[in-house]
């Protein structure tokens, strides 16, 4: 017989029954809350604990100049990376240190560091190359060792090293870039990752290869620079050697732009560094320093500095007072604006007065009575403190804002200054005046070069960029970078006049020393102090300029050079303008800007020596004499003269050489070559070089400055004073002007 159940049974039942009841509810909810509302974060976990993914890296895109020569390329190359949880025993440990700090240079402590620690990835070492790689590989083929393997990478290559180092930039220990070009278009240029994504057992060992998921990297786009690699050269040539001849402290810089579209065609500075090893101190006068230098901390931070220093970009990073060069802005708006007109005279007596404050001109006694143009050739202080103050201050600022002054110009690349200037509450009759001459305000060598430009191109103010395409990897072209005319900042008139006054600079003023037979160049000079080494009033340093353009009819190019603290106080006009008109005689020919040469300059024109080899002395005479040469028979025997046949000649047939050039003729293969002592005519006027030569039956090819003006002397000549050369050999001979010009 079945006992009913009493009460006691049943709450015991119903408290069993309703545990369970709980249980299982307890369970379900924590089973939807797994599998549920948590799932895709522990999904996520679980990935994680069972993958591996492996960064693939893409490639960086190309920088090419304008005519698509390659200045930086990405290569193969490889990361060396440690998996130490994959690595089975102390010993295999042991011997992957030993074994790889041979091959990879590097200490075996820090490997075996590395190994121990409870990770699946431990960089050992960055981009090796393809002979290391292939070496680690057999190493670890070998020997049978796990927990190492080669990542694919890249390395960033410039094969013209130090060559437009500050326009380029650098790549990061990761591709990324960190100055210039690399920098400012790295989104372009870098691409974006792939990556390999591997199953791994309860081992943390790989799956099959069937677990493996593969994402190809997307490699980065090319950039196509307005840089023209062989002006960049023509600028990198000249900025050295006038370093190196001024002794230039703080370095050098220099731009070449088109003018009719704001593209940068050359931009350096020098010294600057190689951008394959960005971090070596390249100059080894201030190397040596630093390695006297006992504190660590001190010496870490003069590293820094001097690097910062060789990375930066003077044409864009370095504001200065612009000094005359920027008298070709106050023109501008004087024309403009009607406040002065060419045929103005105003009477300079070598200072002027505004507001009780005596400010002087360059020359100390002054000028005189001044034209318009005669004042912009002569760059007369007082002048254009003048005209300034008949511009006024609203005026004036206007047109300094209007040509670009006042913002940055929005070049393609980091590290663009702000200008320094008077802000309109201060700006008075005296910040006028020295404003109106170019000083007591900085603009960077970017925004002045920009400024000019618009001042002589038609009047138009581009903005200048350094980039005119983007193509892919095929060279498709995926983007054409336009010119961006801001606006026209005077009249097409106005600004022939003014280049029409800057031609006069050149042609016999104070930019005399940019001349270059057969080209139209206007341009004009600056000598600016520097407010900063000032000591006891006295200024210590300067910054020598010059700014050319050519053609003047139809400007196509700008260029401007700064020489920041010169080792001998000197003058724009004497130091820079040189350097610009060597720039030019390289530049303009190579762009197609052929010579126009006056009925002077034809008259002096090189000719080619006929070929009178072979020839009898009297048809070699009547030849010679109808191409205006000279000539010097050389024969020991008197009898052979009257059908004597010339057998040897110099210079040879084909020979260019100046007008007026003598030509030694020999009629026997016995007669001894007459040679000679080549003589110093440094310091000598061009008159006196071409006697001195001539007396040592020597001719004289003359560059440089117009010899026509006063105060123009010999500089350099080639072949040296001293050395022994045949008679009839050119001797070619630099000439300047030095007579004092701001």
């Amino acid at each position: 017989m079945i006992k009913a159940p009493t009460n006691k049974m049943r709450r015991r039942c119903f408290f069993i029954a309703g545990t369970i009841v709980i249980f299982f509810l307890l369970l379900i909810s924590r089973l939807w809350n797994i599998q549920i509302i948590q799932f895709s974060k522990l999904k996520q976990m679980a990935e994680r604990q069972q993958m591996r993914s492996t960064i693939i890296s893409p490639k960086r895109g190309c920088i090419y100049d304008r005519n698509m020569k390659v200045l930086a390329k990405s290569a193969s190359a490889w990361t060396v990376v440690a998996s130490p949880m994959e690595m089975e025993t102390d010993e295999d440990r042991e011997k992957i240190a030993q074994g790889l700090s041979k091959i990879l240079d590097l200490d075996k402590d820090f490997i075996i560091e590395k190994s121990k620690r409870k990770t699946y990835y431990e960089i050992l070492k960055r981009k090796i190359e393809k002979p290391l790689a292939d070496e680690v590989i057999k190493f670890l083929k070998d020997n049978k060792l796990r927990g190492i393997r080669l990542e694919e990478d890249n390395k960033r290559y410039y094969p013209y090293e130090d060559f437009a180092s500050n326009v380029i930039g650098f790549v990061g220990s990761e591709n990324q870039g960190l100055a210039g070009i690399e920098s400012y278009y790295e989104n372009i240029l870098k691409g974006e990752d792939g990556k390999v994504i591997v199953a791994k057992n309860g081992k943390a060992k790989d799956m099959p290869f069937k677990y493996e998921e593969r994402f190809e990297p997307k490699d980065g786009n090319s950039v196509v620079l307005t840089i023209d690699e062989v002006l960049q050269h023509f600028l990198e040539k000249h900025l050295t050697m006038a370093v190196k001849e001024h002794s230039v402290k703080n370095r050098a810089t220099g731009i070449i732009m088109d003018v009719k579209t704001g593209e940068i065609l050359a931009m350096a500075t020098k010294p600057d560094f190689d951008p394959n090893k960005p971090t070596e101190i390249f100059n080894k006068d201030k190397l040596e320093e630093i390695e006297k230098i006992t504190d660590d901390k001190e010496r870490q931070k003069a590293i820094l500095e001097e690097q910062n220093w060789q990375w930066r970009n003077k044409a864009v990073s370095d504001p200065y007072e612009p000094g005359s060069v920027f008298k070709i802005i106050t023109a501008s708006a004087a024309l403009e604006t009607g406040s002065a007109k060419l045929t103005d005279t105003y009477c300079c007596t070598g200072s002027i007065t505004i507001a009780k404050q005596t400010i002087r001109c360059w020359k100390h006694g002054g000028h005189g009575v001044l034209d318009f143009p005669k004042a912009v050739m002569s760059s007369c202080n007082p002048w254009f403190i003048n005209v300034g103050q008949k511009v006024g201050p609203e005026k004036f600022r206007e047109y300094f804002k209007a040509f670009g002054f006042t913002e940055l110009t929005g070049i393609d690349i980091p590290g663009e200054a702000e200008s320094i200037y008077h802000p309109m509450r201060n700006f008075r009759v005296v910040e006028l005046a020295s404003s109106s001459m170019g000083q007591t305000f900085k603009v960077t060598p970017i925004q002045l070069i920009t400024g000019v430009a618009a001042a002589i191109n038609g009047g138009n103010l581009y903005e200048p960029h350094l980039v005119r395409q983007i193509v892919n990897n095929d060279g498709r072209i995926v983007e054409n970078i336009q010119p961006v005319l801001k606006r026209q900042v005077i009249s097409t008139q106005t600004s022939k006049d003014v280049a029409s006054m800057c031609e006069g600079v050149v042609k016999e003023g104070s930019g005399r020393n940019a001349y270059i037979k057969g080209q139209r160049i206007g341009g004009k000079t600056g000598t600016s102090e520097k407010i900063d080494k000032k000591i006891d009033g006295q200024v210590r340093e300067y910054i020598l300029s010059f700014l050319g353009f050519a053609p003047v009819n139809d400007p196509k190019i700008a260029v401007l050079v700064l020489l920041d603290e010169p080792g001998v106080v000197g003058y724009g006009s004497v130091m820079a303008a040189p350097v610009v008109g060597g720039i030019m005689a390289d530049t303009l020919p190579y762009i197609g800007i052929d010579p126009q040469y006056t009925e002077e300059e034809l008259k002096n024109m090189d000719i080619n020596i006929p070929h009178v080899v072979g020839e009898t002395l009297e048809v070699a005479k009547e030849r010679l004499e109808s191409k205006g040469l000279k000539y010097q028979v050389i024969s020991n025997n008197n009898d052979l003269e009257k059908d004597a046949r010339v057998v040897k000649q110099i210079p040879s047939g084909g020979t260019k050489v100046p007008g007026s050039s003598i030509v030694m003729i020999y009629l026997s293969e016995e007669d001894q070559v007459v040679t000679q002592e080549v003589p110093d005519v440094t310091g000598h006027t061009a008159a006196q070089a071409e006697r001195i030569l001539g007396s040592r039956l020597l001719n004289i090819r003359i560059t440089g400055a117009n010899v026509e003006i006063p105060g123009t002397v010999a500089k350099s000549q080639d072949p040296p004073p001293g050395e022994q050369v045949v008679a009839g050999t050119v001797v070619t001979v630099e000439f300047i002007n030095t007579e004092r010009v701001e």
